[in-house]
């Protein structure tokens, strides 16, 4: 049912009344393929889901997701960082090691890393034990490549029935954002462990230039954000309110489409009371929201 009637109210800790938090997903390098010795590859690409024969690799698909390592990302850093904006990269932990130098760059400029998994996977087709196994694998490897380990957590489209109490188990993790129902965080239960949920968006999200009906384009993905803005910064003279941007260097990063992210970016910035941040200091305000009034 959510909060109901009892929304919360105030604002964020530092005076915001919304918080808006840019998620880059780097999953370029962690796709099926069978040049990663797949036994299938990724069927979503620029021109949809294109029935390419199932025996043959697509070199066309390889390509259009290479783009987001080769170009696109760059792009968004640099939008980024002329906006002097924090974001936070749902990363797969092997599309880092396979491209060492985005990660360096994404470290270096003060984004959170958030596991996105150990490659772009569906985590329900895994037994719980693979599942389990990928969890570690893929702490071990940020921590090689990031120098420490993440405390977000998100899987590819969705989670298993076993992830949030995998998660919890394996200790170590804020927050996940497994969830697409609210928009500021929550808590759920998991077995004796209070969990904190800070949910994702599947609309203010540029995956849409690749779906249909969808994005044509980039003042189409502008227009929405900034509409998605205005009605959560009005409803945020009641409460603090959350904004979640869903990004794909192989999508946004296009030079036709990255103009509508700085576009946003000028916009937004225009009010003192709007606090572009990282899930993580989301989460850690939440946390210290929810211990300063004791649980209630």
């Amino acid at each position: 049912m959510g909060y109901g009637p009892d929304f919360p109210t105030g604002r964020w800790s530092n005076g915001a009344r919304l918080a808006i938090n840019v998620v880059v997903n780097y999953e370029e390098g962690s796709e099926r393929s069978f040049a990663m010795g797949d036994p299938d590859q990724e069927p979503m690409t620029e021109w949809g889901s294109y029935a390419f024969p199932k025996d043959i690799r697509n070199l066309a698909m390889e390509s259009m997701y290479e783009y987001g390592s080769r170009v696109g990302v760059w792009r968004i850093l640099d939008a980024l960082a002329a906006a002097g904006i924090r974001s936070t990269f749902f990363a797969c932990a092997v599309a880092f090691e396979q491209n060492p130098a985005v990660a360096k760059a994404v470290v270096e400029a003060g984004h959170e890393v958030c596991s996105h998994g150990y490659r772009w996977e569906e985590v329900f087709r895994l037994t719980e034990e693979e599942e389990r196994e990928h969890i570690q694998l893929a702490i071990k490897s940020f921590e090689k490549t990031c120098g420490k380990r993440p405390v977000g957590w998100y899987c590819r489209y969705g989670a298993s029935v076993h992830t949030r109490r995998l998660i919890t188990e394996e200790g170590g993790f804020l927050y996940d954002s497994d969830a697409y129902n609210d928009d500021v965080p929550y808590f759920v239960q998991v077995g004796d462990t209070r969990r904190l949920v800070v949910p994702y968006t599947c609309d203010v999200n540029d995956i849409r230039f690749w779906s249909s009906p969808g994005l044509a384009q980039a003042d189409d993905f502008f227009t929405y954000m900034r509409e998605s803005f205005d009605v959560l910064y009005a409803e945020a003279a009641r409460g603090p309110r959350m904004m979640s941007i869903g990004l794909h260097p192989r999508m946004i990063g296009r030079a036709g489409r990255i103009r509508s992210l700085k576009r946003f970016f000028d916009y937004a910035q225009q009010y003192a009371d709007v606090w572009f941040t990282t899930r993580e200091e989301i989460a850690r305000d939440w946390l210290a929201r929810d211990a300063a009034t004791d649980g209630a």
